[in-house]
């Protein structure tokens, strides 16, 4: 073999090397970009969990204040109040008990009946009667709709006006402002929906 042979020989070599190398490198660097898209995709899909877990604590923390408001709906039939067809008395007033059973205030409450606000609120008074084993809770003394301030703890009464053949149209909802300033609409079969956005 001759000294160009050789040398061809040598450079073809080193040549072909020098493209194993540059493929096994292309290679090399095509697997670390691939496993870096992998993990970018992983760490995308925590992060996504993870926001989707923090909205929804901070959606439980919004309305857990509220979840703990209650409303119970009671008709009452006045003395003198039209029959319906089967000459059974139409309830024709509201009474609606609000419990806050939180423990911080709520705020601005009020009972809707359809377009129209409640009439009256009252202060609860719970009587215990220890013989039967019964609370009866009862009116208290007389305040201005909306009721500002409801405590921890405390019950309010509400009256509607008289409804007469409309109660069916004019079904009781409860608004609040929780202690964090949201408003809130609690109907009587205890749907609650933050009232700035009802949908």
């Amino acid at each position: 073999m001759d000294a160009g042979d050789l040398a061809t020989w040598v450079g073809s070599s080193f040549a072909a090397i020098a493209a194993g190398a540059t493929i096994w490198t292309l290679k090399s660097q095509r697997d670390q970009i691939d496993e870096q898209r992998r993990f970018i995709a992983e760490q995308s899909a925590t992060l996504a969990l993870e926001r989707a877990e923090l909205r929804a604590a901070a959606r439980d923390r919004k309305i857990a204040q509220a979840r703990q408001v209650e409303m119970k709906v009671e008709l009452t039939v006045q003395s003198g109040a039209p029959a319906d067809a089967n000459g059974e008395p139409i309830p024709d007033t509201f009474k609606i008990e609000v419990r806050n059973l939180s423990a911080e205030p709520i705020h601005e409450v009020t009972v809707r009946f359809g377009d129209q606000e409640a009439e009256e609120a009252s202060a609860a008074v719970e009587v215990e009667l220890l013989r039967r084993g019964l609370t009866v809770v009862s009116d208290g003394p007389r305040l201005n709709v909306p009721v500002p301030l409801v405590g921890a703890g405390r019950i309010y009464l509400f009256m509607s006006g008289p409804m007469l053949a409309e109660v069916d149209r004019h079904r009781p909802a409860l608004h609040f402002t929780d202690n964090a300033g949201v408003r809130w609409r609690l109907d009587e079969y205890g749907d609650l929906r933050d009232f700035a956005h009802p949908g």
